[in-house]
This record gives C-alpha cells, sequence and structure tokens, in this order.
C-alpha cells in the first residue's frame, strides 16, 4: 500500500507534519506518493501574480523532489479518490484547512474516499484554529486576550521532515493520473517564489532586518518588512519555523505578534464563517453606503491610484505592478475606500484578493473590517484616517510616494500639494474633511 500526501497551502518539505505522518503511516512502509490538484475554482478565483506564486512554488517543490510531484487538474472530490485507489492509498494525508472553501472541500473529499481516511496532520498555523480559547470554551473576539492565551498555549518545534523522509512514488507509474504540466504565466513576481527563496528570504530578515522591525515596520519607504506574507500564505515556509529562529528583542516580539495576529484572524474565521463577507458585527448591516455611476467612478479612480491623494495613490500603483502593498498604506487605502468614499469595505477586499500575491482570506476581510470599524478588534468607528497626515508620519521624506507616483518626483514636498500640482497629476476626488464629517454621521445612525 502508498500513503497519499495531498499538497494544498504547505508546499514545501521542510517542517511538514502531514508528510512525516504519511512517511511514517505503518501500512504504507514509506512509500508514499506526492500530488497536487489544480483546483479551477480555485485558479479562477486567483489573480494572475498570486497564481504566478502558486505555479513557481510548485515548480520548485517539484525540482526539490527530483520530478516525483504527481500534478494533475481538476476537482478534488474526483481526483483525489481516483488517484488513492491507483495506489491502493492506505490513507490520504493532508495539513488541517481551517477556511470555510477548505472545510467544505475536505468535507466532500472524505464523503468520496470512503473507507480511506482522509488524515489531517498540522496546520498552516502556529498554533490551529479552535485550540485558543476563553475558559468557557468559546472563542475569542479580541486579540489582547487572544494574544495573552495564545502565548501560554504555546507550540510545538519544527518537524524533522524533508526530501529523504519517505520514499517517493514515480508519478508515471501512477494509471490514469491525468498529469498536467505546471502553467506558465507570464507575469512577473517582485520576491521568487517557493520554498528555497522563502528560506533565503528569512535569512536575510534574520541578518539585516528583524533588530529594527519594531522601530520602521510601518515605514512603507524603508526596506523594514520581512515580505514573507506570500510565503506564509503558501506554505513555502511554516511559521513554527521562523518562530524557533526568531531569538529575543524588540524586533523580535513585535514581529511574533504580528504571527500571532494571523492565528488569531484564522480563528475567527474559523468560528464565524460567515465574516468571511458579511460584517462580523451585524449592527454595520445598516451602514449607508454609496451606490450609483459616481460611487463607481470613485472606486476606479481609486483602484488606479489616481485619487489625488499623494500616499494613497502609492499604495494603489504598488499594489497594481507588484502585487503587494505594505501594510500600513493597506490600513489607509482601505480607511481612504470606507471613510472618505463611503464604499462597501467588500469591494476593496475584493479587489486586493484580486492583486495581491499574499492575497489570504482570513487576513484579508478581517484586516479590511478592521478598517472599516464591522470587525473584531475594530478601529473605533471615530478614527478616520487622515491621507496627507498619515503620509508625513509614515512616508516623511515623501520617498515611498516618489518612487509610485513619477508625476511627483521632482515635487520637493510631496505632501503639501495645495494648488501647485504637476501636469497629469490629479486633483483630489474629494475634501477629507467634508467626508470625514460625513463618516461620522453615517455611523452615528447605527442603533
Amino acid at each position: 500500500m502508498t500513503a497519499v500526501m495531498w499538497f494544498r497551502r504547505d508546499l514545501r518539505l521542510a517542517d511538514l507534519p502531514a508528510l512525516l505522518a504519511a512517511a511514517r503511516d505503518d501500512d504504507a512502509d514509506g512509500e508514499v506518493l506526492a500530488c497536487y490538484v489544480l483546483d479551477p475554482r480555485l485558479e479562477a478565483s486567483s489573480g494572475p501574480r498570486r497564481l504566478r506564486y502558486l505555479y513557481d512554488a510548485l515548480r520548485d517543490l517539484q525540482e526539490r523532489l527530483d520530478g516525483r510531484l504527481l500534478i494533475t487538474r481538476g476537482d478534488p472530490a474526483a481526483r483525489i479518490p481516483k488517484l488513492a485507489k491507483a495506489v491502493d492509498a492506505s490513507a490520504v494525508h493532508v495539513s488541517d484547512d481551517f477556511t470555510p472553501f477548505g472545510r467544505r472541500r475536505d468535507d466532500r473529499v472524505r464523503d468520496a474516499l470512503g473507507d480511506i481516511d482522509l488524515v489531517a496532520t498540522g496546520s498552516p498555523y502556529l498554533v490551529s484554529p479552535g485550540r485558543v480559547t476563553k475558559p468557557d470554551g468559546s472563542p475569542y473576539k479580541v486579540f489582547t486576550p487572544f494574544f495573552s492565551a495564545w502565548r501560554k498555549h504555546g507550540w510545538r518545534p519544527p518537524a524533522e521532515s524533508g526530501p529523504d523522509c519517505a520514499r517517493w512514488v514515480d508519478p508515471s507509474d501512477v494509471k490514469g493520473a491525468k498529469l498536467v504540466d505546471v502553467p506558465d504565466l507570464d507575469v512577473e513576481l517582485d520576491v521568487p517564489a517557493g520554498e528555497q527563496a522563502a528560506r533565503k528570504q528569512w535569512k536575510q530578515f534574520l541578518d539585516d532586518g528583524v533588530t529594527g522591525y519594531a522601530d520602521d515596520r510601518n515605514r512603507p519607504d524603508l526596506a523594514a518588512t520581512s515580505r514573507m506574507s506570500a510565503h506564509l500564505k503558501f506554505g513555502a515556509i511554516h511559521p513554527r519555523t521562523m518562530a524557533a529562529d526568531l531569538g529575543r528583542g524588540n524586533g523580535a516580539s513585535a514581529y511574533l505578534r504580528e504571527l500571532c495576529f494571523r492565528d488569531f484572524y484564522a480563528s475567527v474565521l474559523h468560528a464565524w464563517p460567515r465574516s468571511v463577507w458579511w460584517n462580523f458585527n451585524s449592527a454595520f448591516d445598516a451602514i449607508e453606503v454609496d451606490e450609483g455611476k459616481d460611487a463607481e467612478k470613485a472606486f476606479e479612480a481609486w483602484k488606479a491610484g489616481r485619487t489625488g491623494f499623494p500616499i494613497v495613490d502609492a499604495g494603489m500603483r504598488q499594489l497594481a505592478e507588484t502585487g503587494f502593498m505594505h501594510n500600513r498604506v493597506r490600513m489607509i487605502v482601505a480607511s481612504f475606500l470606507v471613510k472618505d468614499l463611503h464604499l462597501p469595505w467588500q469591494w476593496g477586499a475584493r479587489w486586493f484578493l484580486d492583486q495581491l500575491v499574499d492575497g489570504d482570506m482570513a487576513n484579508n476581510q478581517h484586516g479590511w473590517q478592521w478598517a472599516a470599524g464591522c470587525g473584531t478588534d475594530a478601529a473605533p468607528y471615530f478614527r478616520v484616517f487622515n491621507p496627507t497626515t498619515q503620509g508625513t508620519k509614515f512616508d516623511p521624506s515623501g520617498d515611498y510616494i516618489r518612487r509610485w507616483v513619477p508625476e511627483l518626483a521632482d515635487v520637493p514636498d510631496v505632501h503639501k500639494l495645495d494648488g501647485d500640482r504637476p501636469e497629469g497629476y490629479p486633483e483630489p476626488i474629494v475634501d477629507h474633511g467634508h467626508e470625514r464629517a460625513e463618516a461620522l454621521r453615517r455611523y452615528s445612525n447605527l442603533s
């Protein structure tokens, strides 16, 4: 018999508990079929850069397995049972998936497998959703007490898995496998994809960036973040590996806290799956939002980075050109969409998922709800980011803005354009002071 290792959001070989479980499957005696199913539903809902990362990471994994990664396409509920039966599988091993989509898919696969077990070991998180709860067993809604309980709970050391821990089945020996080549997309990534690239990037951050992370992480004009978000999204590295490397110090503590936020939002989405597209705080279902042609026109200006607010435009152009945006700027542009343009947060969340390489359903949706004031730990509704003030504070020299808004490259002070704007750069599409007051009026009407 053969154990099947079905890769999903865990495109690596190191620190992979599911792989160790497959390799140690008593009925399979160490023989493992590695496979990945390209799901047309996920391909259709992913932007081109996120797909490019996926495809490059699959190529990296295939290389590390000397070509012994079976890649097929179709509905996993049909493809996985056929593969399992073709190799007389002892079990199908996976890393657990806690997203609403993943849970529905796995239930369908489990039913289709019949007598063959779908064995979930480990997850993409330091602490899997549902394990950190209040004393009464209910899930946390607020980050700070979750963080405290999360640290007390702790996590296991990295798993000692790797390419040599199993005897890999040659995909060409699997009858009816319907092998497909990894697609090649004509889009570029600004960071390389896959496990080897993730390890290299992480080492560089530990060597050059973690010490100053606590002080500089909000500065988009500095190379002060880890750029590990896409690697975490696809599981090219496990956060447990990263936590084990962090050590001590303010920078390490601040970074660990960010890893906790990732676990927190995953836990919230697991406990309240409806919050993937609906307000976590249902009182906000009654918020007044703009509609019609003017709203759509404003939305298009926001997407194109043509709002006339430099920090907002810089962020949106960085997103369009690279598939990435600095986290501080994500908060600024989200606040602008919801509280200056009065548009639904779901519009922005959907655009981010289309554009971001690191588009993660839990982080993205609940980050947007934080900005809109309708989520867990939400920013108070009266907190409306002033884009000019935010730009001055976090991009004081204006270098970030000048990089992404070339019309402003020769402007001495990009934060004080007033009426003297370079040709081709738009006037502000709204008056921030007026729209702030309007946002507060709308929020105050909520019961």
